[in-house]
């Protein structure tokens, strides 16, 4: 019988344990495993409670419970009666956000009148993983733009991650006396995704002045790495010529156009052309120019942005987005009132990232 005793001897153990029943129903779990998958762990708590489940209202009785990795886990377990281990996608509260984190458990009948399983999370296998992770997500820090102006041109950037790694890699720099922005988008999230945009920050040939030429030199080297046709960027790139009051610029298949604030209003520059893949490895990109004047605001942004829906559904769209333009006043502002904006409208949950650059031009 699993009574109070062995209960407060489950409690003290440092690694995280859940029991269930061959009901599949999640009875118990100790505080070191309520730590792991709550920010506020309750004193007491099922498994349903632990993991923050709103599927059922008992611990392995839901519809939704066959989606569930535990549950999965521990059908398992209990259809073949023995000791089984296995890594499981799990969801952790950080933050405010929702991460996904591979954990490896282990589960073991207990027998007794009323069979029980008992799980063990391993957490020195946890830790592992967490640490390589936050290694990772500081290594893809250090690749941002670390500065507030590039060539004496004011900037202004935001990035959110909807994971640990993101998939997105925003770049300001100089060359001879021009500011450059690089924008890129790459398919997929997570870990994948934050060596293909850490490809871009490398391949991306910055000591090339011509955008198109940087576009085609990154789309060759892409080739050379093989990816299968479901691996792509997108880029937009820019070059401000100050001094002269032209911008230059050059798309690779980016969903959401550049947009550039004037006097007159909010203009969308679009420019059709296929992503950096391998569908069209010969094509050939091009760069075009336009003028700008004193006092306007160049913004480039991710679909991430465009594509973000709220709870019902609707996206957030770029009318929203220029909304936001046309009432900010510098690049900052236009940051600063987008990133509002997007947290109210989604209530701070993304399910992309999010990425824009602005410039005071």
């Amino acid at each position: 019988m699993f009574d109070g005793k062995y209960k407060r001897i489950l409690e003290r153990i440092p690694d995280g344990v859940f029991v269930f029943d061959e009901k599949l129903r999640g009875i118990f779990t100790n505080a070191a495993f309520r730590r792991s998958f709550s920010e506020q762990a309750k004193a007491k708590g099922s498994l349903k409670d632990a993991l923050g489940c709103k599927e059922a209202e008992v611990c392995g009785k839901g519809a939704g419970c066959e989606y569930c990795s535990f549950y999965r886990a521990m059908k398992a377990a209990v259809a073949e009666n023995r000791e089984r281990t296995e890594t499981l996608d799990a969801t952790i509260p950080r933050a405010g956000r929702m991460d996904k984190i591979s954990i490896r458990i282990r589960v073991l009948p207990v027998g007794g009148k009323k069979k029980l399983f008992l799980g063990l999370t391993d957490g020195k296998y946890q830790s592992e993983l967490e640490r390589e992770m936050l290694t990772a997500k500081q290594m893809q820090q250090r690749l941002l733009p670390a500065g507030k102006t590039a060539g004496g041109v004011p900037y202004s950037y935001m990035y959110i991650p909807c994971l640990e790694i993101g998939g997105d890699m925003p770049d300001v720099y100089e060359l001879d006396g021009q500011t450059y922005g690089v924008l890129a988008d790459v398919s997929g999230k997570g870990v994948s995704a934050g060596m293909l945009s850490a490809f871009v920050k490398a391949g991306f040939d910055k000591k090339q002045k011509r955008l198109d030429l940087a576009l085609n030199s990154l789309n060759a080297k892409f080739n050379e790495l093989n990816q299968d046709e479901r691996s792509y960027i997108t880029v937009a790139a820019v070059r401000i010529d100050e001094r002269a009051g032209i911008l230059r610029y050059a798309l690779a298949g980016h969903n959401a156009p550049i947009l550039l604030k004037t006097a007159e209003g909010v203009n969308e520059i679009e420019l059709p052309a296929p992503p950096i893949s391998n569908w069209m490895p010969e094509h050939k990109y091009i760069e075009r120019e336009m003028p700008f004047s004193k006092g306007d605001i160049l913004a480039l942004l991710t679909d991430g942005i465009t594509e973000c829906a709220n709870s019902a559904g609707e996206l957030f769209g770029i009318e929203r987005v220029e909304s936001v333009l046309h009432q900010s006043y510098n690049a900052q502002d236009f940051i600063g009132k987008l990133r509002s904006a997007l947290s109210v409208f989604c209530g701070g949950k993304f399910s992309d990232d999010i990425t824009a650059i602005a410039f005071d031009l």
